[in-house]
């Protein structure tokens, strides 16, 4: 088809390879508390300082100042706890710089988008593909000053690209604007600066393999006490042998708590990290470790038990069971959500949603769910949809990355298969072969039923398009049986089909009229005595 860009072929999402289990620390008492907060005071200070120190070095960042950083931080605290600072910080400046150079592409974008625009005369139409000219003069004029305005502001970001320049703060730029507007945070100042000191603390030790239970700076034994390895400054606190403090609460992980212990048990390392949750005023342990890296099921053994295929919407999942062959099986099936309110609250919705998906996959006794592989981050542009708010908050709103990443490491706790596919066309192509077929007195199809359908058959590897082969040239079986596939390299497969009819037989034509009027008898007798049997025009003999 002409104007169909190529389309990115579907993959396997591999299986995640890191699990994080979270406990409460219970019935800690004062002096717990104390001790946990000074430590976490103590070694933030530290992190602030290296991730300044690493911020100031920018591209000129080797192995020799990473040595020399370690050997500083070592003194104050301890080796492992030097390490895993400056890991962090590295992690840290990484991302950052990563975020710097999306930053850098959004700008780019929006001015090219600014300076197409801005070349069209007043008024004139755009296209599906490109958007035209500006409405006014004066919607002109304002667009033109904020070229000027993002191309300062590309021309700083790219400069501090080169330069290696990146800006980062520890506990987070949204929760530091938040200090100016308190009053609408409905925070006080110590409730705020509260929060501020729990974000910046630094709790948290790597795991090491061979160690004793699998880590040396936060240790938890098999019946769940909790020790820490005190740093040097902070030696005095301890309350047990080696520089250690143990806390008074146990732990036990309800959630994987076998697969933990067996870890631990084998001395193999598990990583962990104890913060503050202000707001509710609890102390939690997260620990986390690696599994071996597990294979997902092949494609090939995926699709031969069908497949569900999911189109991803606002407000819900709208899912479709289909064949090895790529036919509808079924009803379509919907599973709501809500995106509004804080953030806990949508990611409670998104898993509620995804963990009905999944117990119907397995209820149905298909090993692979088609999914497609969204990203809406070059369409949300304010240059691109401008006056399209409304749209831009919705696609704004979907968290299509974490629901990828929570939909893989849900899954594959039931060992279902994720297939990405390119969502280019799914709802139209969707909408335009199976909505109407599919829809009947009893079932309602709408077009996100449909374009489930369309993406579980091209996670299939079969074409969306219903496409029948012309009949054979006789009815023996030598001829075979006609097929509804389309061979991938057929030219226009996917193309606009001219229905043969669009009125069932004998019915009314789609304005509504009918051909001819009906008439009471199809013979006329010229004559009384002379009967001449006459053929009706409309009517053909075989």
């Amino acid at each position: 088809m002409s104007g169909v860009r190529k389309l990115a072929a579907s993959f396997v999402a591999p299986w995640p390879c890191g699990v994080a289990v979270r406990d409460r620390l219970k019935h800690l008492t004062p002096q717990d508390e104390m001790v946990l907060r000074a430590v976490g005071g103590h070694q933030g200070a530290l992190a602030s300082g290296d991730l300044k120190a690493r911020c100031a070095d920018g591209l000129e960042h080797g192995a020799d100042t990473w040595a020399a950083r370690k050997r500083g931080l070592t003194k104050v605290s301890s080796s492992r706890i030097a390490g895993a600072i400056t890991k962090a910080t590295h992690d840290q400046w990484a991302l950052a710089r990563r975020c710097q150079a999306a930053h850098v592409q959004s700008l780019a974008a929006g001015i090219k988008t600014l300076r197409h625009r801005l070349s069209l005369p007043i008024g004139e139409q755009g296209t599906k593909r490109a958007a035209g000219g500006y409405r006014s003069k004066n919607e002109w004029f304002c667009k033109s000053r904020r070229l000027a305005a993002l191309e300062d502001r590309h021309a700083a970001a790219v400069a501090d690209w080169q330069a290696g320049r990146v800006r980062v703060v520890r506990g987070g730029r949204r929760l530091l604007n938040t200090r100016h507007h308190l009053t609408e945070a409905r925070l006080t100042e110590d409730e705020w600066r509260e929060r501020w000191e729990a974000e910046r603390w630094f709790l948290a030790a790597d795991g090491e393999s061979g160690k004793r239970f699998g880590n040396e700076t936060i240790r938890v034994t098999p019946n769940g006490e909790v020790s820490i390895r005190l740093p040097a400054p902070l030696a005095h606190l301890a309350n047990a042998k080696h520089g250690r403090y143990i806390l008074s609460a146990r732990i036990g992980f309800a959630h994987r708590g076998t697969e933990w212990a067996d870890r631990i048990e084998g001395n193999r390392a598990v990583a962990y990290r104890i913060h503050l949750d202000t707001v509710r005023g609890r102390w939690y342990l997260t620990a986390s470790w690696q599994r071996p890296v597990i294979q997902s099921i092949p494609w090939e053994i995926a699709r031969a038990r069908g497949m569900i295929g999911v189109d991803t919407n606002a407000d819900h999942f709208a899912a479709y069971r289909l064949d090895r062959h790529g036919n509808p099986v079924g009803d379509p099936h919907r599973f709501g959500f809500d995106l509004s309110g804080t953030a806990g609250h949508r990611d409670a919705q998104i898993r509620h949603a995804l963990t009905r998906l999944i117990n119907w996959a397995v209820r149905v006794g298909v090993t692979a769910i088609g999914i497609e592989d969204l990203d809406f981050t070059p369409e949300k542009t304010r240059e691109k949809h401008g006056s399209r708010k409304r749209f831009r908050q919705l696609i704004s709103g979907m968290p299509t990355g974490k629901l990828k990443a929570r939909l893989v490491s849900m899954a594959a706790e039931h060992g279902l298969t994720i297939v990405a596919v390119d969502p280019a066309y799914t709802s139209m192509w969707g909408a335009q072969h199976w909505q109407k077929p599919l829809t009947t007195p009893h079932r309602k199809m709408s077009r996100h039923d449909a374009a489930g359908i369309a993406i579980g058959r091209r996670a299939l590897g079969h074409p969306i398009r219903r496409r029948m082969a012309p009949p054979p040239h006789d009815r023996s079986d030598r001829a075979g049986h006609r097929t509804a596939q389309a061979a991938p390299g057929d030219r226009g497969r996917e193309g606009t089909r001219p229905p043969t009819t669009d009125r069932p037989p004998g019915g009314p034509s789609p304005g509504g009229k009918r051909k001819r009027e009906p008439s009471a008898s199809k013979t006329v007798r010229d004559a009384p005595g002379t009967q001449q049997w006459v053929q009706d025009s409309l009517m053909r003999t075989g």
